[in-house]
């Protein structure tokens, strides 16, 4: 293998009169020299076995195309190869590219690896080959062989003999043809041909799985069709199945006549087919024999029944019974009919076209001890007559509901004076709606009035309200007070009120509603509080003094605990806090009443050092008070300081007047 740019020797095994009869130049024996050198420095490794002749520098070329040792020459040897790989033949011409040439070789052949060295790499090992990539795949009793069981020089083609360069064709895979008689003998000697695989199959030789049968002269129908080839096809003098010269005109020609001649001519046909002889239905005879022209034509579900399943043993002429069903039937009902008229005659309930479903519908039902009505007339018969073959019940009892259906309350009217009577609330049209009415629902210890009438049955008798009765309506409640139902929205402000006993129980939320509406607090009475309402507060809203949080409009979240009993704690002090020591003690009502906020009440001549005298009773208080101030933007009397002189109030004239002259002038008025 040469370097780029080095000129190639000329090889004394491919030229040997070139150096013959000549003496070693030393030039020669320079290059010779040269070449041993650089054998053992450029050279990957020695060449296997089958290429040691090409070993040296010398032969690179024979393998390696000049100028480039990456590029391979092995098909310009391996004819064989190349050939079919260009006839697209094979496994290598699946796995070399045509424009690859000899560089997919490589890819499983490599050299330069010492002389015992495998040339061919099994991918992933020779026993786990896939042979579907040479397009022959090996399934059936094929994948089991071994590769030596076919690939054998005794196997190899005459034609493809010559083309092999292996000397030793025990080792190769070439060769071979796909035909069976290349490796199986073929007992029918040629005289079906030589393509096996028209008939058999490599899964089994004796599984003729691809013979069409039906292109012969006697196509296999019916039960025919699994019958083994051996069975018609016997040996015959030569000790081989015979395949042709079988007799199949008639049936008798295989099959000895079970009758004994008794239909004699009739031939087997007339009655049978190939589908079977004691398998076949009486629809297929009745296409050959006409079972109508007897006393007893075939109809409905008999069309299909066994002839031997009524004619015993095949004895066609003993008269058979068949007055009533029950001379070929067994009473599947176990004889719960007997005491009916026809004495549980089948026909009365069920025909030849099924046993199943029963002509005994609805309208029969009628005649029964219980007619259908209502929801039962749509109830299938075995949600009543539970099935369980001849075991199933007909007579039922029928007492009471709850023997079919499960008590829907859990009991809560199975107690008197109710005793589970679905009856009283309920009807056979339909279990909801209830026909318990208002009127009814005055006998409960429970009487509906005022708002309660309108109230759907649902919003009080529902499930979860106590645990007993989590996925079940409650009908039946020991505590009926109103917070059974309703949630208490004052949050137990009001529990002793509530608890206080009225007619016999407590008197609950009715302490203060009403069941007419619940806005109506005619049953509270304020004035048992500890701020009974008088005066102008009987006209005051309730939340004028129990004020709701946060905006509400609603009393919901109120606590009417908190409202003040003081005056000051709902109205403001108008007076500026001008009375505030007098209002420590009596505050707003030292001068005001509840009954209106004017006139008040303050009392002039006790409360001041100015008692009001004579025409003084009937001066207006700001004749006097005239003090007006601006508070917050509010005009304010202030009644402190006022003068006490007449002066300040009349003017200096009334000064002219003496003591006694006023004295008696005011006596005279007064005794006016």
């Amino acid at each position: 293998m040469l370097g780029k740019g080095e000129i190639s020797p000329t090889s004394s095994a491919r030229h040997p009169g070139v150096m013959r009869g000549r003496a070693l130049t030393p030039v020669v024996l320079l290059l010779v020299l040269f070449a041993s050198v650089v054998s053992a420095q450029i050279s990957p490794g020695p060449l296997s076995r089958a290429h040691s002749t090409l070993n040296g520098p010398t032969n690179c070329v024979a393998c390696h195309k000049l100028g480039s040792l990456r590029t391979y020459k092995c098909l310009e040897c391996h004819t064989e190869i190349a050939f079919r790989i260009a006839a697209e033949k094979g496994f290598h011409a699946r796995v070399v590219k045509k424009d690859s040439a000899s560089q997919g070789c490589a890819t499983c052949h490599s050299e330069h690896n010492g002389e015992n060295f495998a040339l061919i790499r099994w991918e992933p090992s020779r026993e786990r080959f896939d042979h579907t990539q040479t397009g022959w795949a090996l399934d059936g009793k094929h994948a089991g062989v071994s590769c030596q069981s076919c690939h054998t020089a005794a196997r190899i083609l005459p034609g493809e003999r010559a083309t092999i360069r292996m000397k030793e064709l025990d080792r190769s895979y070439l060769g071979l043809s796909t035909t069976c008689v290349s490796c199986h003998k073929d007992p029918h000697e040629g005289r079906f041909g030589l393509k096996c695989e028209q008939c058999h199959v490599t899964a089994d030789w004796k599984v003729l799985g691809r013979f069409d049968h039906s292109k012969t002269r006697y196509p296999l129908t019916g039960a025919h069709i699994q019958v083994t080839c051996a069975k018609c096809h016997t040996p015959g003098t030569d000790g081989n199945p015979r395949w042709t010269g079988l007799k199949f005109a008639r049936c008798i020609d295989c099959h000895t006549d079970p009758h004994e001649g008794k239909f004699a001519p009739k031939v087997c046909e007339s009655c049978h087919t190939t589908a079977g002889w004691r398998t076949v239905s009486n629809a297929v005879v009745q296409s050959n024999f006409d079972h109508s022209k007897t006393r007893y034509p075939l109809l409905g579900k008999h069309l299909f029944v066994k002839c031997d399943d009524c004619h015993k043993g095949g004895d066609f002429r003993k008269p058979l019974a068949f007055d009533k069903c029950t001379a070929c039937h067994s009473d599947a009902h176990q004889g719960q009919f007997l005491k009916r008229p026809d004495r549980g005659e089948c026909s009365s309930c069920h025909t030849v076209g099924g046993f199943k479903p029963a002509t005994f519908g609805v309208k029969e039902h009628a005649s029964t001890a219980y007619p259908l009505e209502g929801k039962h007339a749509a109830v299938a018969c075995a949600k009543c007559h539970l099935p369980a073959g001849t075991a199933t019940i007909y007579k039922l009892k029928f007492a009471s509901c709850t023997l079919c259906h499960k008590d829907a309350h859990l009991g809560q009217f199975g107690a008197a004076p109710y005793n589970n009577r679905c009856e009283d609330c309920h009807n056979v049209q339909g279990f909801r709606p209830s026909t318990f009415t208002l009127a009814m629902h005055k006998s409960t210890r429970f009487n509906l009035t005022g708002a309660h009438i309108a109230v759907p049955c649902g919003d009080c008798h529902k499930a979860g309200i106590t645990p007993a009765f989590k996925n079940v309506a409650q009908y039946r409640f020991d505590d009926r007070t109103c917070t059974v139902c309703h949630r208490d929205p004052h949050n137990g402000q009001f529990r002793e009120r509530m608890a206080r006993v009225s007619g016999g129980r407590p008197a609950g939320c009715a302490a203060c509603h009403t069941v007419m509406n619940w806005e109506d607090l005619s049953n509270f009475d304020h004035g048992t509080t500890t701020f009974p309402l008088v005066g102008a507060h009987r006209a005051v809203s309730c939340a004028g003094c129990h004020k709701p949080p946060k905006l509400e409009v609603k009393l919901t979240n109120v606590d009417f605990h908190a409202a003040p009993s003081a005056c000051e704690g709902c109205h403001s002090d108008i007076h500026a806090g001008q009375f505030a020591d007098s209002q420590k003690n009596a505050g707003c009502a030292s001068c005001h009443n509840s009954a209106k906020w004017k006139p008040s009440i303050f009392d002039h001549d006790k409360r001041t050092a100015f008692s009001l005298q004579g025409e003084h009773r009937s001066v207006r208080c700001d004749g006097c008070h005239k003090n007006v101030k601006l508070i917050d933007d509010k005009r304010v009397l202030f009644y402190k300081p006022t003068p006490k002189e007449c002066s300040a109030c009349h003017g200096p004239e009334i000064k002219k007047f003496s003591a006694t002259s006023l004295r008696a002038a005011w006596m005279e008025v007064s005794a006016l």
